[in-house]
């Protein structure tokens, strides 16, 4: 682990009685996250919340945490470069991020994997990474806290199954991610009878999508389904109007954003329906939102917050478990010692963090209760979430259901 003296008097900080004060002593970890886009930097503010709630514990493994953060731009060359930087020059062993799997996934097969570095990521939904760990590629140093994009497909179908839609269009982002959800999508809709009239990829940055846009409308769909960011959906979404295009529209969770309803406009999303993977209904969740609310004064309400809380307080987590200068790997390993189904629960803020210091050096291991609920991982590192279909109002976005584990799982199965 990487590891940097830094001089001054020991920090003066009250601690909770089960927490010993910091060495003299910067670790740092770091964060490859898209906080050049409105709906981006939250998430980094949320990742490093976290690091500061931990480090009001004493830090992680003897040190205080520095989050050394890079801006991806939602760019694979931007994120792949950022992060060669963190692990080359900085010398990290755990990094955070990415946000798209288009992004998180060059990052991996490049940077972390070759560079024994463990990577956490909080919104990346790709099956494609499934794939990649049961083929042993990742060599056990791949996480997320975000569900599959089989969660998010299975949900599109079921609105569109309870909106009574025949046939829908889709417009996906040419991406990993987009490129995954497109293919679930096909199967998932045709399997509750929606026939999907045409797939049709979105590229970064033209000058017009209207060419796309012609060619779903003429395939006349009851509705369209969106997996895109707001830049581009923005763009596609205006010229489906201008073009007499269905206001009917289902939502992938990359659209839960301030910039793509207010650049759109509240008039032509009425009927407008999203899906999102979901905190549980726990009082974990709970305490993050109370938290998150008075620490940034507003409603944690924006794509993957939730989920980047757990995926920094979890790598921080394992970090103390496995104990000052462990590599990559070992705290990789770890993971498994603080996610413990049977392990002592431990509530997500800074005193259950100092908690956790506790049972660790002790020999025990801990169940993280987090703000997406008890957090667990498979084989493939990979978890599963409720889900929530949503819409836009004037404030942001609300709930129009909520569909627990058992019923997402549920609804799944009899996709099969």
């Amino acid at each position: 682990m990487s590891v940097t003296r830094t001089l001054g008097a020991a920090l003066g900080l009250s601690m909770l009685s089960s927490a010993a004060f910091a060495q003299e002593c910067t670790t740092k970890i770091g964060a490859v996250l898209p906080t050049s886009v409105d709906w981006g930097r939250p998430i980094a503010e949320t990742a490093q919340f976290a690091v500061d709630q931990v480090n009001a514990a004493g830090g992680a493994a003897g040190c205080q945490i520095e989050m050394v953060l890079r801006d991806t731009q939602v760019d694979p060359k931007v994120g792949v470069d950022a992060a060669k930087a963190l692990v080359d020059l900085e010398g990290v062993d755990v990094l955070l991020g990415a946000v798209s799997s288009g992004v998180s996934m060059p990052i991996l097969t490049s940077v972390t994997v070759p560079g024994g570095v463990m990577q956490m990521s909080c919104c990346s939904s790709s099956t494609a990474f499934t794939g990649l760990a049961e083929e042993g590629k990742t060599n056990g140093l791949w996480f997320r806290t975000f569900a599959t994009t089989g969660v998010q497909s299975a949900v599109g179908a079921k609105v569109a199954q309870d909106k009574g839609y025949k046939s829908i269009a889709v417009l996906y982002k040419n991406d990993d991610w987009g490129q995954d959800m497109a293919r679930l999508i096909a199967n998932d809709f045709a399997a509750v009878g929606v026939e999907v009239t045409t797939s049709i990829a979105i590229n970064d940055a033209q000058p017009s999508y209207r060419a796309e846009v012609t060619e779903a409308l003429g395939t006349r769909p009851d509705a369209i389904y969106l997996a895109l960011y707001p830049a581009e959906g923005t763009a596609a979404v205006r010229e489906w109007i201008s073009l007499g295009g269905t206001q009917n529209m289902i939502l992938a969770n990359a659209l839960k954003s301030d910039e793509f309803r207010d650049n759109v406009g509240m008039q032509y999303l009425g009927n407008a329906l999203g899906t999102d993977t979901a905190s549980p209904r726990s009082d974990s969740a709970d305490a993050f939102r109370a938290a998150y609310q008075e620490r940034f004064e507003s409603e944690p309400n924006g794509p993957g917050l939730a989920n980047s809380y757990d995926a920094t307080m979890i790598a921080l987590l394992a970090m103390e478990a496995a104990g000052k200068d462990a590599s990559g790997a070992q705290i990789a390993a770890a993971v498994a010692r603080v996610t413990d189904p049977d392990g002592t629960p431990v509530t997500a803020d800074t005193a259950g963090f100092a908690a956790a210091k506790d049972v660790l050096a002790g020999g025990g291991t801990v169940m993280f209760k987090g703000a997406t609920g008890n957090v667990r991982f498979d084989a493939n590192g990979d978890v599963s979430a409720p889900a929530v279909v949503w819409s836009f109002s004037e404030e942001g976005t609300e709930e129009v259901e909520y569909l627990t584990l058992d019923e997402v799982d549920g609804f799944i199965a009899s996709l099969k």
